[in-house]
């Protein structure tokens, strides 16, 4: 059974949240939380939809070291891990930011509209990106995670 997931693209303003079906096999917008109060919203958030496991997007640079930003994932995904009682892992999601807008662009929206779903956006593009690599490797999410794709944080139970 593979259950639903959720993938949170971490920002300092604005973090946005997907969703996938109970079937994974595609991934949804589920919301834009505020840069305050995250890791409460994403425990409330957690506790209330029961997901197989959350997948947090991971900025490393294009060089694949950790800066800044990065950084605030990571501690956000370490908060977020000691609070829950799902997996939580780090996912790397260099320019899926730049996908996202790419696709908004392509359907139609402008900077300006699209700066309220972008996060939304980044996080269903970071989801489907698993979601896909589980369907066509024929593994569970958790196992493309363990195997490939994500580091499991410290303190997530299985």
């Amino acid at each position: 059974m593979t259950g639903v997931w959720l993938a949170v693209d971490p920002g300092d303003v604005h973090t946005g949240v997907a969703e996938s079906d109970a079937s994974g096999v595609l991934a949804s917008p589920l919301m834009t939380l505020d840069g305050r109060g995250q890791v409460e919203s994403l425990t409330e958030l957690v506790t209330e939809r029961e997901p197989a496991g959350v997948i947090v997007g991971y900025p490393v640079s294009l060089s694949g070291g950790e800066g800044k930003a990065a950084k605030g994932a990571r501690r956000l995904a370490e908060q977020l891990a000691s609070l829950v009682v799902v997996p939580v892992f780090l996912v790397d999601e260099r320019l899926t930011t730049v996908t996202a807008a790419a696709q908004l662009r392509a359907s139609g929206r402008n900077s300006k509209s699209a700066r309220a779903v972008i996060d939304q956006a980044a996080a269903t593009t970071l989801l489907q990106a698993v979601l896909d690599a589980a369907a066509s490797s024929g593994s569970s999410v958790s196992e493309v995670l363990d195997q490939r794709m994500g580091e499991r944080v410290a303190g997530a139970s299985s």
